[in-house]
């Protein structure tokens, strides 16, 4: 599981280890869980899609080696599939890798992809399609081929940038296949089919591609359809319009274009929350806050359920690192608890769940002293509880037997049979007009301001004061009806007694990590490392940094004690005293204060990584000087 770094994080700040090491196991084996769900899940949601792009790909490939007029005026254009994506730009990856590897399993070994950024020239884009289709070293001219030659470690011999080197190559490939498949005879079609498979081209981000190196590629790919039978795949992020921007039509009309629109990601974001949240064979859960402020990242960010899917990484990790009491999370369906985790430290910080002393003052005298001192009442009672709650949720379920249900049956057909009898709109219309009528003859009488303020005023009390309708009191007497009932069935998790045990509810940790501030962050370290680093040694009062800590974090206090232009030398000397302190040497020392070459080096590494941070640039106003670019704290 790669976003846990260590069992350590765990362990760090807990007081019962195996408690610790007993939650990070739950964690991850919960978190393996999700993730192979979310896979699955993925997966069902891309086949329709991708069948019918794996269709798309035979069916091109098979037109190619018919004889008729029409098929062969079609074999003139190099077939593109337009895929739709949307705008979840994060979550193309994953639906690129799956198309890719079926592709190839299916359809042809023969399939590259590129992406706009290693593709700003046209023989960087040559370069990247020869390469990964012929899986050898490409030299794009005579300069670099000594270069290239003495960098890759692939041992294939390298060759030059061109499609008819490719071309010599996949004849080659092709007739290898036909000669080295012996075995009965098949049918012509199927034998073209699988001697001459289709090169695939995925071009994953369509829209960041230079436009001009897109169109001499397809004017070049064009000249050698004939000999190689190319297919385009084009990942488009926001409308199938782009193609006709990007391309001219002297360029677009040598494209067979087909479009082909996916799921979109707000579906597949509720199918998702459906699917593995919105489910008992989780038992991890997130209130409403939390998950609001993760469907507020997805909507107000980039639209990615990928990143979703993170978010809810993050809030798992974080009720297992802070809820103690999570170590009872129970992984089994008829569960709700772990019992065998009922231990005393565990029963004591039950008793301390505000849940839970909620639901002791609700209890007579006597029970509230058992809960509250008893271990094993108390014991006895939380698996009594399950039950319960297990009895409940069987009549909620099954409404054919449940008696609630059938007296809220009742009830609703007494309110039905009571709306039947009234004379619905006259009774509405008679009493708007009644209540209506009068202050709006006073309102066109009146024109000056303070009678028209006069007149509105009236016109609101009147409307507050009004008297209701039998109509008007039915409806109000139904809404409260309905209102208590789903209120009744559907009661909010934070009313139930340890729901703290399975729900994790901090909404502000959840923004603050997936909508973090990183000058914040970066200031907040070098100010206090030890908030990071959890070192004892780096601990020091409010507004010092310790002299052991690291020496970024040593420069970072020196520079912010100087003025808009800092001294190099004087800054060195500063630096120098505080690392020498933090040696143990002792200051009245011949030698105390001198820099040496080790010292030096540090100084310099953590000056220019401060200048890449931002804090601080070089300037010509003096040599030995560097302005300061930052002022104030976070």
């Amino acid at each position: 599981m790669s976003f846990f770094a260590t069992e350590s994080y765990f362990v760090q700040g807990c007081e019962d280890a195996e408690s610790s090491e007993t939650r990070f196991r739950l964690c991850q084996e919960l978190w393996d869980k999700i993730k192979t769900d979310t896979e699955v899940l993925q997966d069902e949601l891309n086949r329709k899609i991708l069948d019918s792009l794996l269709d798309f790909t035979r069916k091109c490939s098979s037109t190619r080696q018919n004889s008729d007029w029409a098929s062969q005026m079609r074999a003139s254009e190099i077939p593109t599939a337009a895929l739709m994506l949307g705008v979840n730009i994060p979550d193309h990856d994953m639906t690129f890798q799956s198309l890719s590897d079926m592709l190839k399993q299916s359809v042809s070994p023969h399939v590259a992809s590129v992406q706009a950024k290693e593709c700003g020239a046209l023989k960087h884009l040559m370069k990247k399609v020869l390469e990964r289709l012929m899986d050898t070293v490409v030299v794009v001219d005579d300069e670099d081929e000594e270069e290239n030659v003495e960098t890759s470690p692939r041992v294939h011999r390298s060759v030059h940038c061109s499609l008819g080197i490719l071309c010599d190559w996949y004849a080659a490939r092709t007739k290898k296949s036909a000669t080295g498949t012996p075995g009965k005879k098949r049918s012509s079609q199927v034998r073209d089919e699988q001697q001459q498979p289709p090169v695939v081209i995925i071009f994953k981000d369509l829209e960041a591609f230079n436009p001009r190196v897109l169109q001499d590629f397809i004017l070049i790919c064009s000249q050698y359809i004939d000999r190689l039978p190319l297919t385009f795949i084009f990942g488009i992020a926001t409308s199938p319009s782009t193609i006709q921007h990007m391309l001219p039509h002297s360029v677009s009309s040598l494209l067979c274009i087909e479009l082909f629109q996916s799921l979109s990601c707000t579906q597949h974001l509720a199918t998702v929350i459906d699917k593995l949240i919105l489910t008992s064979h989780i038992a991890f859960k997130l209130n409403g806050k939390v998950m609001q402020v993760l469907i507020g990242v997805f909507l107000y960010h980039d639209f990615s359920v990928r990143n979703f899917i993170k978010g809810l990484q993050l809030a798992l990790l974080e009720h297992f690192h802070s809820q103690p009491l999570s170590v009872l999370c129970c992984k089994k369906k008829k569960a709700l608890f772990n019992v065998t985790q009922l231990s005393k430290p565990n029963l004591d910080r039950i008793r301390q769940l505000p849940s839970f002393k909620r639901y002791v003052e609700k209890q007579e005298a006597q029970e509230q002293v058992n809960l509250m001192t008893d271990d094993s009442h108390l014991k006895t009672c939380l698996v009594g509880e399950l039950v319960s709650l297990l009895q409940k949720c069987v009549e909620i379920l099954q409404l054919s037997k449940s008696k609630k249900m059938k007296n809220a049956l009742v009830q609703l057909e007494e309110l039905l049979a009571r709306f039947k009898q009234l004379d619905t709109a006259t009774e509405m219309t008679t009493t708007v007009e009644a209540s209506i009528a009068s202050p709006i003859k006073n309102l066109r009488k009146k024109t000056d301001l303070f009678q028209l303020q006069k007149t509105l005023l009236e016109m609101n009390e009147s409307r507050r004061a009004k008297r209701l309708s039998p109509f008007e009191n039915l409806r109000n007497e139904a809404l409260k009806f309905i209102d208590n009932l789903v209120k009744s069935h559907l009661s909010p998790p934070e009313s139930q007694p340890l729901y703290e045990v399975c729900y994790y509810s901090s909404s502000a940790t959840v923004r603050r990590h997936l909508n973090a501030t990183p000058r914040t962050s970066i200031q907040a370290a070098l100010s206090n490392p030890y908030h990071y680093l959890q070192n004892d040694s780096l601990k020091s009062e409010d507004g010092t940094v310790s002299n052991a800590a690291p020496d970024i974090c040593i420069a970072y206090k020196l520079h912010l004690e100087c003025g808009r232009l800092i001294n190099l030398y004087d800054w060195l000397e500063a630096y120098s005293t505080v690392v020498l302190a933090a040696e143990g040497n002792d200051p009245d020392s011949e030698h105390f204060g001198k820099v040496d070459e080790v010292k030096h080096a540090r100084f310099i590494r953590a000056v220019s990584e401060l200048e890449f941070l931002g804090f601080i640039k070089s300037t010509k106003q003096k040599t030995d000087h560097v302005a300061r670019l930052t002022w104030g704290g976070c």
